[in-house]
């Protein structure tokens, strides 16, 4: 598998366990994050901390996670970014949008907060 998916009280966690988030990935995390909506569940922290490299369909991916939690009133908070992922996200104004945190711990009190 891909990623972790860990359901927490507040929040779904999913945790990228590849080094490159791109087109072999990204469309399979894509449905799992519509299956954890539909679920019911608005609020999920995608942490990167694996991930050294990220493409267009990564950042597709992430956009996906934010737009369904932002539907259904919750809140998406992306995590453990390296250096050229975190670029990668600032180059596209992304960080603007998003929310992100260093860690999961941080994200988690962003989701608390929000709540």
């Amino acid at each position: 598998m891909d990623f972790n998916i860990d359901k927490r009280d507040k929040y779904t966690l999913i945790q990228v366990q590849e080094e490159k988030l791109d087109t072999h990935i990204a469309p399979g995390l894509k449905s799992e994050m519509v299956l954890i909506s539909g679920n019911g569940e608005k609020n999920i922290i995608l942490d990167l901390g694996k991930c050294k490299y990220c493409d267009s369909s990564g950042l597709s991916a992430i956009l996906v996670a934010n737009r369904l939690c932002k539907n259904a009133n919750g809140t998406f908070v992306l995590s453990g970014l390296n250096e050229a992922v975190e670029r990668l996200i600032t180059i596209s104004q992304l960080d603007s949008v998003l929310n992100i945190s260093e860690t999961v711990e941080e994200a988690a009190k962003i989701i608390e907060d929000e709540d």
